[in-house]
């Protein structure tokens, strides 16, 4: 890669005595314990919220949004929560020590789901952002299919102002930064409410707030901390130069010494925001946390937030399990399937009950059950699982009974296949800790 970092806190036109800063404390006392920083600029202007850290093992996302508290901006408000779940921080790990995924614990038109999400939630309707953004990372890059990850991706409300202003940062940004165009970044629609995956902050500060939100992802696999560190500074930076740098070119710190040579400017990303019926990735999470993104998706869109081992983002969750990840049923070989047949919806039921949400004990046995999986034009005749969480199937059958010995977390695939030859895929994480 062909990025050079600076220092972030460079100063824009603003005097830095003309700034008011200010910060406090959400949940003093207690393990939850975090820090909200204020920056207030001189001119009027928007409210921009840059939240980091909904999962530990993203890295780049809250490291980022620290750097980014440091700005110097021309107008308006910055509001940042660098290290949004200092629990799973300490822990390098996507949930908390009782396996809670925070991304998953705002659901729209009712309270928050945990204590924590309470008083982040508090904290975005007291300031009532204009722009929101939240920083993530996953392991893969987002190709369509959230399983394989979410990465190098700008999940973004559906309005088409907003839309535009993705599919211009995703341009400018790789322009700028990537020289291998199987990284540069694509945008996506946030999933439509009532679809799973389902309880992310950008969904309810969408819908509730009427806020232009934003869910970035880049891929942590194969980039040194710092690049992805310089992507996410730079994508929030080309996201919120109308808000808080309306007069000049804002100046903090991302651009490289020299632009890539010609000859080494990458393609053009794939125009996913002129088709928005492709399927858009989801949110993948796995052992490093990484693997994820927050997908968001509807029947045609996605979000993604790095968890990659909870819904994929087309898919629907059943009651104990996962939903279905890649509902598409089709791929290159599927030419021979009729353009009006329904795919067939992979679907996990657990023993116990609900395993994605449960933090398991070293050598403890689940039981994975696909038979409530379905086929509405045939009938299944495949049942495919990968176990050893290197994206390999090897094993099948319509039950599995898995055990982990070693602590984390351990992504688990599901593919099932009808006798027409389309297929489904979903996952789920199991914590073992």
């Amino acid at each position: 890669m062909q990025t050079q970092t600076q220092d972030q806190s460079d100063p824009g036109s603003t005097d830095e005595a003309d700034l008011s800063r200010s910060s406090f404390t959400i949940l003093e006392g207690t393990d939850d314990e975090t820090t909200v920083n204020v920056t207030e600029a001189p001119t009027d202007g928007p409210t921009v919220f840059v939240i980091g850290g909904i999962h530990g093992n993203e890295t780049a996302g809250y490291i980022a949004a620290e750097e980014i508290t440091e700005w110097t901006i021309d107008a308006g408000t910055l509001v940042t929560l660098p290290r949004a779940n200092p629990v799973a921080i300490e822990r390098t790990t996507r949930v908390d020590d009782e396996g809670v995924d925070l991304n998953r614990q705002f659901p729209e038109g009712s309270d928050p789901g945990t204590e924590l999400a309470t008083a982040i939630w508090d904290v975005f309707s007291e300031f009532d952002p204009d722009i929101v953004i939240d920083l993530h990372e996953s392991r893969g890059i987002y190709a369509g299919d959230p399983v394989d990850g979410v990465g190098q991706a700008i999940f973004h409300s559906r309005r088409d102002d907003v839309a535009q202003l993705a599919a211009d940062t995703a341009n400018a940004v790789n322009d700028t930064y990537i020289d291998d165009s199987n990284r540069a970044f694509q945008t996506g629609y946030h999933s439509a409410p009532g679809n799973d995956p389902s309880g992310l902050l950008v969904h309810k500060a969408s819908r509730e707030l009427n806020a232009d939100t934003f869910l970035v992802e880049t891929v942590s696999t194969q980039n040194e901390l710092e690049t992805r560190v310089t992507w996410h500074s730079a994508i929030v930076e080309h996201l919120a130069t109308d808000a808080l740098f309306p007069a000049d070119e804002p100046d903090n710190g991302h651009e490289p010494d020299e632009p890539l040579d010609e000859e080494e400017e990458p393609d053009d990303p794939p125009a996913n925001e002129n088709d928005p019926d492709e399927t858009e990735p989801d949110d993948g999470d796995d052992s490093s946390g990484e693997n994820g993104g927050d997908g968001e998706n509807d029947d045609n869109s996605s979000d993604g937030d790095g968890d990659n081992g909870d819904n994929g983002e087309n898919g629907k969750n059943s009651e104990n399990g996962a939903g279905s990840g890649d509902n598409d049923g089709s791929d290159d070989s599927d030419s021979d399937i009729p353009a009006d047949h329904t795919a067939p919806t992979a679907t996990i039921r657990t023993e116990p009950a609900n395993a994605a949400d449960r933090t398991f004990a070293p050598d403890e046995t689940i039981t994975l059950d696909a038979t409530c999986s379905s086929a509405p034009d045939g009938e299944l005749v495949s049942y495919e699982w990968s176990i050893q969480n290197d994206g390999t199937y090897d094993e099948s059958g319509q039950t599995v009974d898995v055990t982990v010995s070693a602590t984390g977390e351990h992504r688990v695939l599901l593919r099932v296949t009808d006798n027409a030859g389309a297929h489904d895929t979903t996952e789920l994480t199991l914590t073992v800790n």
